[in-house]
């Protein structure tokens, strides 16, 4: 097994980004594909850990970025100040995510029939529109994500598979989230599943995550767990 890893240059309109490519090029391809989206400070080595590891079980993985090359943020304040923009924007969250996945079907390892998307915090809501878009993947996963729904007009039925990984005392979600988001994709005749973990808030798949005022406490169990519903969700829908 060797993992070969690259970083690699695409545009959204006049925006250059910079991804993180990851494969184990002992596998024969065409490999499937999974997009990672980032947490609310940029691409960082947590969506890269995740992307090694998931190289490791045989996917061509993509951690993309959504805010710019280079553009990272390390407090509060410049993470809110990077998220901000698409908040108040989804229709930019939909575009740049798709330019991204343009990007991870480029490549030639890839099998641009077998994709998939997974996403953390402010990523998780990167890979519920991708889904909400219409756009051609096979499933979207969904971790401690922003669930509010986009605001822009219904593109009829969601094709791809939604697994949502959730802590139930999420407060950036909280249970009347949950139930919305519910009743929407069933509303679009999505394939869809949740597992929400008890006593567990967000960020609950990160071990820096410490901030219990803030409501964002890593959680062993719910991490170990929500990994397994991973790989077998992307078993079903990419193998």
């Amino acid at each position: 097994m060797a993992i070969r890893e690259r970083l690699t240059e695409y545009r959204d309109g006049s925006t250059v980004l910079e991804g993180f490519f990851c494969h184990d090029d002992s596998r024969p391809g065409p490999l499937p594909g999974l997009l990672i989206a980032h947490e609310w400070g940029g691409r960082s080595e947590f969506v890269e850990r995740k992307a090694r590891r998931l190289a490791w079980h045989g996917f061509a993985t993509f951690a993309l970025d959504m805010f710019g090359k280079g553009k990272r943020g390390t407090t509060s304040a410049e993470c809110s100040a990077l998220i901000g923009p698409f908040v108040q924007d989804r229709a930019l969250i939909a575009r740049r995510v798709s330019a991204a996945l343009t990007a991870l079907r480029q490549h030639p390892e890839v099998d641009a029939r077998r994709i998939a998307a997974m996403g953390f915090c402010f990523g998780g809501m990167c890979v519920l529109d991708l889904a909400r878009s219409g756009a051609d993947v096979r499933g979207v996963a969904s971790f401690h994500g922003l669930l509010k729904p986009s605001g822009l007009p219904a593109q009829g039925r969601i094709g791809a598979k939604v697994l949502i990984l959730h802590g139930y005392d999420d407060p950036m979600a909280p249970p009347e989230d949950v139930l919305a988001i519910g009743e929407e994709l069933t509303a679009a005749g999505a394939d869809w599943q949740l597992h929400a973990y008890g006593n567990t808030r967000h960020s609950f798949t990160n071990p820096h995550a410490n901030d219990r005022e803030a409501g964002m406490v890593y959680d062993e169990a719910a991490d170990r767990r929500s990994w397994h519903a991973l790989l077998e969700f992307l078993e079903e829908v990419l193998r």
